[in-house]
């Protein structure tokens, strides 16, 4: 894997990340005070889930790849910018997720799940692109870890602001990314 391309991987994982970030911030804003030990809860549910889901989708993808090689670049351009377009929507619909402090396993396992989802089928797209799949699930796992984390902090020291500005940030890299890959196999980028 070259420079270039792990450079891309992580600014997918940093897009990836932002829903779970969002959710951290959240977390963070509903209790009344924050301990390191509760950061690193809501990090590893959050982390672990984005690292599994990737796979999984991987997994699935790879089944499929020889029946629909020829049209795999629009398969992650599609996904990719539905997804993007998706976190966007939610970044502008001002409705505000119910904040919880609550780190049980029933509620965690619910919104690591949540959150995770669309990295499902980002992992669907790396088994068109060849993706060195151990290096993609840990980079995007512990991307998400460290944001989530800190997500946990921020929102706990300046409540839910910036929310919504992760959330668009996140979408607009998920579509450039989706872009990129289109125009790479269609030629137009080198």
């Amino acid at each position: 894997m070259g420079f270039g391309e792990f450079i891309t991987l992580f600014v997918l994982a940093v897009g990836l990340s932002m829903d779970a970030f969002a959710v951290a911030v959240c977390k963070g804003l509903a209790m009344k005070k924050m301990s390191w030990k509760s950061a690193v809860i809501v990090g590893l549910w959050f982390g672990g889930f984005q690292a599994l889901m990737p796979t999984i989708g991987y997994l699935l993808g790879v089944r499929f790849k020889d029946k629909i090689t020829a049209i795999d670049h629009w398969i992650a351009f599609v996904l990719l910018g539905l997804i993007g377009i998706n976190m966007i929507r939610e970044a502008f619909s001002g409705e505000e997720e119910e904040a919880s402090a609550s780190l049980d396993v029933k509620t965690m396992f619910v919104m690591a799940v949540a959150t995770s989802i669309d990295a499902l089928a980002v992992g669907v797209t790396f088994a068109f692109l060849n993706q060195n799949m151990p290096v993609a699930a840990s980079l995007i796992g512990v991307t998400t870890f460290v944001l989530s984390a800190i997500g946990v902090r921020v929102g706990n020291v300046f409540g839910a602001k910036y929310k919504s500005k992760a959330e668009l940030a996140g979408g607009v890299i998920l579509i450039c990314l989706g872009t990129k890959i289109l125009l790479e196999h269609l030629g137009v980028l080198g």
